[in-house]
């Protein structure tokens, strides 16, 4: 029930302006839908392309990224539903280019929750590999569609995936922890070009999703937004400078179930629609059965402080409130969708700068939309302070795959300090293994990784598991 007051939205809107202007964006599109699909809330920040001021519509492409995760979820889920594979199934039934060699056996399920064991690995770039077998996109057309690079790219995942030990790589036994994985929904991506009866992932998508919703304008295309001219040109700063690009190859991963979706406001919101509807769209088609869409949505690995994720989504209270959701973040891209069952309502954020903190947008309008103060609260943490012993065993460099590194150190006083990616930041400890780092807008948690052989050997670091750098001898 839409129940937003005007003071509520005026504080909403306020926040969104802050965000934009702390963050330098470039164009916002925001929207809240009801369980029937109809717009509660639309609005329009910024512009499309810097300089022209012609604002974002509903018809605007963005980038998705991560949030194409979702969409790779649901594929995985109707191929369950129709027989073709087990959630159980070693994912090396389906891709015997994975060995499993070093470890216990890695299920299609572990991919579906980011628990496959492996800790972030450096992104093998579709552009990349594109050139060195010599495709020419104007020659072969959009790669997203092309086989040969898919099945270059698998293998190329497949071995880099076999070749983690304990000793350098896994973060655990399959199931034990979550730590976000783009190469394991890149596995799955090929799960469903294999075997989805379809040429190719993007294709499955197209018929089995995109189609059935009526979104017409969602593809995981390369060329195409590129060449549209309702699409959102992809602002990042290089150098301190923001610069804009029309590449939506930018930092696109080798395989497209991790993050290679576009789409609008528009066919976003009935996207939502069927999620709302557990799994029926508004023009009466089921995309998925009301057990598939609830097996996504439940609990199965912790995320974050409070949060969990499930297939392909992740879920958290926000007061009386669970909201499932996902955000994405590449190059140009901010996105996020988020729902709520017992408020039958969506809300929809996209935005085409890096690395704005539109979760804390989609936050605030759903508080709105319920008729609450939309500035968010922090959460409640009992500050405290790290023995002598943990701070001793915490401190070092922990590096990221992906280019993250975090630094735990001693600080003069005796207390634990924290730099991100050479950055000092703010660290409170908030229970004995437990920090979060302090950030305008949003905190960020941070959990200490130990066993009795490794002791510490990990940071949680938000969605990611970070390891410790060795020592040099």
């Amino acid at each position: 029930m839409n129940r937003i007051q005007e003071a509520n939205r005026l504080l909403a809107e306020n926040l969104v302006e802050s965000i934009i202007k702390d963050y330098d964006a470039c164009g916002v599109a925001a929207a809240i839908i009801d369980k029937n699909g109809v717009t509660q809330y639309e609005k329009f920040w910024g512009s499309k392309e810097l300089g022209t001021g012609e604002k974002p519509d509903g018809e605007t492409i963005f980038g998705l990224a991560s949030v194409t995760k979702s969409f790779t979820a649901l594929a995985i889920m109707q191929m369950e539903e129709r027989g073709i594979l087990n959630l159980d199934d070693p994912v090396s039934k389906y891709v015997p280019e994975f060995t499993n060699k070093n470890q216990k056996t890695v299920t299609i399920r572990h991919l579906l929750s980011h628990s496959g064991g492996f800790f972030p690995l450096p992104r093998i770039l579709i552009d990349e590999v594109a050139a060195e077998m010599g495709l020419d996109e104007a020659v072969v057309g959009d790669l997203a569609y092309n086989d040969a690079l898919a099945a270059e790219g698998v293998r190329r995942v497949a071995e880099r995936l076999d070749a983690q030990t304990e000793e350098c790589g896994l973060n655990g036994e399959p199931g034990e922890y979550l730590s976000y994985c783009n190469d394991g929904f890149a596995l799955l991506s090929d799960i469903i070009r294999r075997y989805g009866g379809e040429p190719s992932y993007a294709d499955y998508l197209l018929k089995n999703v995109m189609k059935p919703l009526g979104m017409e304008r969602s593809f995981c295309d390369f060329v195409r937004p590129s060449k549209d001219p309702n699409a959102a040109v992809l602002y990042k700063k290089v150098n301190g400078v923001m610069t804009g690009s029309r590449d939506y190859h930018d930092r696109a991963f080798v395989l497209n179930g991790g993050g290679a979706m576009k789409s609008t406001l528009n066919d976003l919101k009935k996207y939502l629609t069927m999620y709302l509807n557990e799994g029926k769209a508004s023009n009466g088609v089921r995309i998925l059965s009301e057990t598939g869409i609830r097996e996504m949505c439940k609990p199965r690995q912790l995320y974050g402080a409070f949060g969990h994720y499930g297939y392909g989504v992740s879920m958290r209270q926000m007061d009386d409130l669970k909201i499932v959701e996902h955000g994405g973040s590449l190059p140009g891209v901010s996105s996020n969708i988020a729902w709520s069952y017992e408020a039958e309502a969506a809300v929809i954020i996209l935005c085409n700068t890096s690395g704005v903190p539109v979760k804390v947008i989609s936050d605030a309008l759903m508080k709105m939309y319920n008729g609450r103060n939309p500035i968010d609260k922090r959460d409640v943490w009992q500050e405290t302070t790290w023995d002598e012993e943990t701070i001793r065993d915490a401190v070092g460099m922990y590096i990221s795959g992906e280019g993250t590194t975090v630094e735990l150190y001693k600080k003069e006083d005796g207390t634990i300090g924290a730099r991100e990616s050479g950055k000092e930041v703010s660290i409170i400890p908030v229970s004995p293994k437990n920090a979060i780092f302090r950030n305008k807008y949003s905190d960020l948690f941070i959990r200490l990784i130990q066993n009795e052989k490794r002791g510490i050997y990990a940071i949680a670091h938000g969605s990611r598991l970070i390891p410790k750098s060795k020592p040099e001898q």
